[in-house]
Order: structure tokens, then C-alpha cells, then sequence
């Protein structure tokens, strides 16, 4: 990976696609550098926000039952970056379908810190807040 953008772009191919394809975990965990963490903002079982820190392998535990079950797609709508020497950060707005750029379920930000090693670039960490489509007809 040698680009910020070809992480990023790596990043969302990799969660996407249809039940009858098996996401490549080994693949995802190759964008992480060690001790990295992925941190949804969900909802707590008392209905408040929660920051949930996991790494990459508590994160495909986390999802991969959801992936089984349904068909997801997530796709980058806009993105931001600010870069300080082997520093970036990436604020990549985006949304999610059952289908290929499908209606849109869910829409949402992604904050991804990455750092350059002088080989290649490896993501940090990943804080990601979304609303439902539902919530947003609201």
C-alpha cells in the first residue's frame, strides 16, 4: 500500500460486498499496523453514545455474523486530508447499501489516522460515527 488513497479506497472494498462472499480478514488485518484500533460510536444498551475500542480481529469478530447475513456495500462520498510529515489523517465521509451504490441505510464519517513507516502506510486508527437512514427521515 502505497498510497494514503489506495488504503483508503483498500479499506472499503475489503468490509463490501454480498453474503455468498466471505470478507478476507487476513486482508484487512494487513491495513493495520500493530496495536492499531477500530472505535464505532454505538449505542449503549441504556440508549446513550459509547465509544467502543476494538482491535482488528475483536472487529471482524464483531462483524462478520452481520456480513453473513446480509448483503453490504460502503462507499466514500467525500474526503478531507491533512498530512504532517509520515502523518495523515483522513476524514472520509460515507454511506452504506444492501446494493452497490444502492438506497442508502446508513451514512457516516470515518476518521482514519495513518502513519508512513518509510515503506508504506498503515492505518492507526479508525473512529467512525453513523446514523441509520431511518433515523435521518426522522
Amino acid at each position: 500500500m502505497h498510497t494514503v488513497e489506495s488504503i483508503v479506497d483498500r479499506m472499503y472494498a475489503l468490509i463490501s460486498g454480498r453474503t455468498n462472499e466471505p470478507r478476507d480478514w487476513a486482508a484487512v488485518k494487513e491495513l493495520y499496523a500493530p496495536g492499531a484500533r477500530l472505535i464505532p460510536i454505538e449505542n449503549a444498551p441504556d440508549g446513550s453514545r459509547i465509544a467502543r475500542v476494538m482491535t482488528p480481529d475483536e472487529f471482524a469478530a464483531s462483524r462478520s455474523l452481520f456480513f453473513e447475513q446480509q448483503d453490504f456495500f460502503e462507499w466514500e462520498t467525500a474526503r478531507e486530508e491533512r498530512r504532517y510529515g509520515r502523518l495523515a489523517h483522513v476524514w472520509s465521509s460515507y454511506e452504506a447499501s444492501h446494493e452497490p451504490r444502492g438506497r442508502v441505510i446508513r451514512k457516516g464519517v470515518n476518521s482514519i489516522q495513518l502513519w508512513n513507516d518509510g515503506t508504506r502506510w498503515w492505518i492507526l486508527s479508525v473512529a467512525w460515527d453513523a446514523v441509520e437512514a431511518l433515523d435521518r427521515a426522522r
